[in-house]
């Protein structure tokens, strides 16, 4: 990661460097040299998304102007989720996708990502070339006289573009079935808001949907993937069969049983990959993970002979190893699923239809799906930092770590991390009770604050 991109785009607090006006005009300008250098014809052509969030606008105008300014004809398509501008990108032949998007953040921070012309999220070494021409983009702008100005396009069918592909994932042997289902959704005020609820119907589902009334601060807020409290007692209330939160930009998913219980990432990913096997779809019987996944979730793929790859955190580097093993299922327990053999990038809607598909498929609850997997007790805390020094350069903590993995044993494990997109430290550990769980991370925790917390 450079000065610039984190494990998931540039994202910051908006209006505050790097998400300003003026650094969103020096990333158009970089994006249009870039992308008109990949040897296609013509013009290149950008596509650009966003999600609610009020400085939305803000962003993408200034996008719009430094793609513009060099020659890069843009494609605007309004507020859509994160997976829905890379099956755009790709869909319309486009060089590249821009997200303007801040995912699970609060209202305040905004960022800025990109696919690449096939809908995959780009690699460090492309954001590195990229980031290297946003720094130098003054020289850049010395070409303006020279090249032509770029047009924009403003799309207003993107959302039933991409509801029809999603339609498509589905399969028609359990269309019938699923208007059995009662499902409750929180869009978490943000990009799914403009799909979701019409998605579910069309499959004739009966739908409860919250969190559908964006206003530009309301993204996330005490709702969505990160805050999934009322959904789950929606669930209870209407006597729902499951329950589906989303993140502010729609590539996570949350999902909640009937009892109410809120399930994680792994759970959905150890569900999804004991579907795939039995049905002889795990191509090479693998699965993909991250290195933040819970223990139980290594155990329950071993009790099924699934070989367990993990990649560091964030899922474009979740589906760089995928596509390394030629697997078809992995993700992150954030919530980030992806299919491999069915999109590009990790999408909480395609995941929230694929178990819809099981849910419909079998007679079981969800909770009884859910069983497949025991979670270890975990604990993930996050401490607000000054600086991010290395790990290992942090005074007493690194002997601290290892007198607590000591006493873990097999039973446990340890895994410290900055935040790619924020400037947090996220202190983890696992262990046999959550008594210990909790007692080790504070431990460790406040030997962050001690050294480098705010």
């Amino acid at each position: 990661m450079g000065e610039l991109f984190g494990t998931d785009g540039i994202r910051g607090h908006a209006n505050r460097y790097p998400i300003t006006a003026e650094m969103a005009l020096r990333v158009g300008t970089a994006a249009a040299v870039y992308f008109g250098r990949q040897n296609r014809p013509g013009r290149p052509k950008v596509v650009i998304g966003k999600d609610t969030r009020l400085s939305g606008d803000m962003i993408e105008f200034a996008l719009v102007s430094g793609l513009c300014s060099l020659g890069a004809d843009v494609i605007l398509a309004g507020v859509l989720p994160t997976p829905g501008v890379a099956f755009l990108t790709s869909y319309l032949e486009a060089d590249a996708g821009i997200v303007v998007s801040a995912s699970h953040n609060p209202f305040y921070d905004n960022g800025i990502k990109f696919f690449n012309n096939f809908g995959y999220k780009l690699s460090d070494k492309i954001e590195n070339e990229i980031e290297q021409l946003i720094l130098e983009t003054d020289q850049l702008s010395a070409d303006l006289a020279d090249k032509d100005i770029g047009h924009v396009l403003k799309l207003t069918d993107t959302g039933r573009l991409y509801r029809d592909f999603l339609v498509q994932t589905f399969p028609a042997s359990t269309r019938s079935k699923a208007n059995r289902l009662k499902i409750a959704i929180d869009c978490a005020n943000g990009a799914t808001s403009v799909v979701a609820p019409g998605l579910f119907r069309k499959l004739g589902i009966h739908v409860i949907d919250l969190a559908t009334k964006p206003d530009g601060i309301n993204i996330n807020a005490n709702c969505g993937s990160q805050h999934p409290e009322k959904l789950a007692q929606t669930v209870l209330n209407a006597g729902c069969d499951t329950g589906f939160a989303f993140d502010g930009d729609g590539d996570r998913l949350i999902a909640v049983d009937e009892s109410g219980t809120i399930l994680s990432g792994d759970q959905l990913i150890a569900i999804f990959a004991q579907e795939l096997q039995a049905n002889n779809k795990l191509l090479n019987q693998t699965v993909v993970t991250t290195v933040m996944s819970n223990m139980g979730l290594g155990k329950a793929l071993a009790d099924m002979q699934i070989q367990h790859l993990k990649s560091a955190v964030g899922d474009r580097y979740v589906m760089q190893e995928m596509v390394a093993a030629e697997a078809v299922l992995g993700g992150e327990d954030s919530g980030h699923i992806i299919f491999r053999n069915l999109h590009t990038t990790g999408d909480g809607l395609l995941a929230a239809l694929q178990l819809v598909h099981i849910l419909a498929s079998h007679k079981k609850k969800l909770s009884q799906l859910a069983a497949v997997m025991n979670i270890f007790p975990q604990t993930l805390q996050n401490v607000d930092v000054t600086a991010k020094p290395s790990i290992a350069q942090i005074p007493g903590l690194a002997a601290a770590i290892r007198a607590i993995e000591k006493k873990l044993g097999s039973q446990g494990r340890v895994l410290i991390r900055y935040s790619g997109t924020q400037p947090m430290c996220r202190v983890m550990v696992e262990a046999a009770t959550e008594a210990d769980a909790n007692k080790y991370a504070e431990q460790l925790s406040e030997i962050i604050r001690q050294e480098i917390g705010t």
